[in-house]
């Protein structure tokens, strides 16, 4: 068990409160490895999976954590991946039972489960619903067959577009994934995709840009993408569409209907905190005079086995006073409303002074805009946010 009274002692930050917590839960496993993916999944058909094993092992790796949480309220579940839809809705369902026993969960807590079109079949997604979870989020990229081979999707268009009705019918709240300017795409087959995605009438879009990651299939073997002036064309036409249709941007690759924003990934971009848990989880989380860390056993056996012994986190950091900045502004800089003063104040608790060259130069370039309470991201910083967060790094 974790021995609180060591996060606990004096420091050099002074937090005023601690932000909102949310718990996400890493299921590493997934019927193929995707070429692009730089996520911690693990090749593992259906039948081999070791659900029960897995369970007991995040069973064990929240209870040695839960001092460190102990009191505060969960107010949003993200169970990601990997393909968590492989796991049986009888083990999700308790894996929510577990979760429930031991943390004071919100009553109004979202619950959401990353699912996978090729491990949809009828009346799966309802029994992930009957289980407890509140939100799906369907894992589509594209619903052009020759498209979905070049990303290495185990799901074809017909099957994505029955795995989003059946989502549409059992949820209330769905979310929709689509990746944009990837192999050989035009304008036009993006513009098909997105007339496709919003005819399903998603609450909430997320459309992500196809990057190179390091350490994938498609860092070692590049293939060709659209031109940076074509992805550039297509995430304007992108978003005419979804405003069209009435989904509001409201973060970097976020588009949502009223009421219908993801609170989890609200949490991650505002700096609240998170506990998480199983194979390769990260973790942020605040104490009244630090911010932690943690990241868990990366390899699914290693972690079963560390876990079962009260030992889940492989590495863990304490966040330095210089690196505080850019680590809140990677995060509140990719919300279109931007971030109020006293949230960075109270979720760093460093004064306004560690921020104020560093603002003063980007509204000087035109990348942000001030108000005497907040600040958000021009048009301009939107388009160049890497270089809007860089100026925030440690000097």
């Amino acid at each position: 068990m974790a021995d609180i009274l060591h996060y606990m002692r004096p420091g050099t930050l002074q937090l005023g409160a601690l932000p909102p917590l949310s718990l996400y839960v890493h299921l590493p496993w997934c019927i193929k490895k995707c070429p692009y993916c730089d996520f911690n999944s693990h090749e593992m058909r259906a039948a081999e999976l070791p659900e029960q094993l897995y369970l007991d092992a995040l069973v064990a790796d929240l209870e040695s954590a839960l001092p460190l949480i102990w009191g505060r309220s969960v107010h949003s579940i993200f169970i990601g991946g990997g393909t968590p839809s492989l796991f049986s809705p009888q083990g999700i369902d308790r894996l929510l039972g577990d979760l429930r026993a031991r943390l004071r969960l919100d009553a109004e807590c979202e619950i959401t489960l990353e699912a996978n079109p090729g491990t949809f079949e009828k009346d799966r997604f309802r029994a992930f619903r009957a289980a407890g979870v509140t939100r799906l989020s369907v894992g589509v990229q594209s619903f052009n067959d020759p498209h979905l081979k070049a990303l290495g999707r185990v799901h074809d268009r017909a099957q994505a577009i029955a795995a989003c009705e059946e989502a549409q019918a059992a949820f209330d709240t769905f979310n929709l994934d689509l990746m944009y300017a990837l192999p050989g795409q035009t304008l036009d087959q993006l513009e098909a995709d997105v007339t496709q995605a919003l005819a399903l009438m998603p609450p909430h879009l997320s459309i992500y840009h196809l990057t190179l990651e390091p350490n994938t299939y498609f860092a070692k073997f590049p293939p060709a993408l659209p031109p940076e002036d074509t992805a550039y064309a297509m995430l304007d036409r992108l978003t005419e569409m979804t405003e069209a249709a009435g989904l509001a941007r409201y973060e970097v690759s976020a588009y949502a209907r009223a009421g219908h924003r993801c609170w989890h990934n609200l949490n991650y971009w505002q700096f609240g905190d998170y506990l998480g848990i199983g194979a390769g989880a990260h973790s942020k989380l605040s104490f009244p005079h630090r911010v932690v860390r943690q990241v868990r056993w990366r390899e699914p056996r290693l972690y079963m086995d560390n876990a079962r012994k009260g030992q889940p986190v492989a590495q863990e950091d304490e966040v330095s006073r210089q690196e505080l900045p850019f680590e809140f502004m990677l995060n509140a800089l990719r919300l279109k409303e931007g971030f109020a003063l006293r949230d960075f104040s109270e979720r760093t608790g460093l004064p306004m002074s560690a921020i104020q060259t560093a603002l003063a130069e980007a509204e000087a370039k035109g990348l942000i805009e001030r108000t005497f309470d907040g600040v958000r991201p021009t048009t301009r910083g939107f388009d160049f946010l890497s270089d809007l967060q860089g100026l925030f790094l440690p000097g």
